[in-house]
């Protein structure tokens, strides 16, 4: 469940006490999300942080806001390192992912001296490592898990997480597709098809008459996909509530972006298989899609769900005038989903890291 109060540690100095390292005038607070200063300022530090890992930057303040805003803060913290005059220089967000899994976002400001900002790294790793057993004893745990992560060839992000007692365990390729115009008929109709000798349907999520999506769908494409990650890395249960919570924070959540694949062959259809789609916002020319999540039914697996579940997207992407499509896959993945993606037209565009460090809670 969703919890009333947060689970962490709202004063950061109850978790620093000291700030080793740090100039003396400098300060530890938390962000004030309703200051368009502060979330200015941490958009400028997130996406310098971006452009320094991959190339670029794609976050806008509606990420900044997600983390820090009051709804995100019931499964979130964070802190922020201030300089003399106040101006931010790095930047920390916990948030309570499930039970077991606590993710970090580490930022650091690009330019600092190299003590300085070191400084500011342990600062925020001590910070969050006093936020894992927070929030590990209130779910009581004897070990919480942080999972924060990396660019592929960001040294300087590296070398402070493993000298933190991080270790580097997975890698992600983020892959894209274009889109082109045409594919708008790869599929017959995106908000539902058929393919009859496979027996499945595709089909977005119903909606009420309120407009609202119909829960007993939204709970099937839950529990597909929770069923479909048990043998996958670093899966943990996750409740209903707390899935639908998390979705929801994400500035590019659409309703009518999710789908269920169902068979048909029987007497009753039976969802095996789930596709979860986001809108990633472009200030510069036409929006994409995203696949966030997409699962299927082990015994359903081998009748074309996983790819029919895949043209949808694709087909509603080109129908809306998009020109592309990314994704997330494990670069060990055990179900061969990145030969199916590269099949279909994905290509890696840039890859990224999980570091882990797991935490005894007393």
């Amino acid at each position: 469940m969703i919890p009333e109060d947060s689970r962490f540690e709202t004063d950061p100095e109850q978790l620093l006490p000291d700030l080793p390292g740090l100039p003396g005038d400098w300060t530890v607070d938390v962000p004030d999300p309703g200051d368009p200063d502060d979330v200015a300022r941490l958009t400028v530090l997130l996406r310098a942080h971006e452009k320094e890992g991959r190339g670029w930057a794609g976050a806008a303040e509606e990420d900044v806001l997600v983390e820090v805003s009051e709804r995100g803060l019931r499964t979130r913290s964070n802190v922020v390192v201030r300089d003399a005059d106040g101006t931010a220089r790095a930047w920390g967000s916990v948030h309570d992912r499930a039970g077991g899994r606590m993710l970090l976002l580490h930022v650091v400001e690009r330019g600092l001296p190299d003590g300085v900002a070191r400084a500011c790294s342990d600062v925020l790793v001590e910070w969050a490592v006093g936020q894992a057993r927070e929030v590990g004893a209130a779910r009581g745990l004897e070990v919480q898990q942080i999972d924060t992560g990396a660019f592929e060839g960001d040294e300087r992000q590296a070398r402070w997480l493993r000298d933190a007692g991080f270790e580097k365990v997975r890698t992600w390729w983020q892959m894209n597709r274009p889109v082109q115009p045409e594919e708008a008929a790869l599929v017959p109709d995106p908000a539902g098809w058929e393919r009859p000798e496979k027996g499945v349907r595709f089909r977005l999520v119903r909606r009420a008459g309120s407009g609202m999506p119909d829960e007993d769908d939204l709970r099937d494409v839950h529990d597909v996909l929770e069923e479909a990650f048990l043998d996958h890395f670093n899966s943990w249960e996750e409740t209903f509530e707390e899935f639908l919570h998390r979705l929801r924070e994400d500035p590019g959540h659409r309703w009518d972006h999710w789908w269920l694949a169902e068979t048909v062959d029987g007497s009753e259809p039976r969802a095996v298989g789930a596709l979860v789609g986001t809108v990633s916002e472009s200030s510069t020319g036409p929006d994409g899609s995203y696949v966030s999540y997409i699962g299927v039914r082990e015994a359903a697996r081998g009748r074309g769900v996983a790819k029919g579940l895949l043209h949808t997207i694709i087909a509603d992407a080109a129908a809306r005038d998009r020109d592309r499509v990314g994704l997330e896959v494990d670069a060990d993945s055990s179900t061969g989903a990145d030969g199916l993606y590269g099949s279909l037209g994905w290509r890696t565009k840039y890859v990224t890291e999980s570091w882990h460090r797991d935490v005894p809670v007393d």
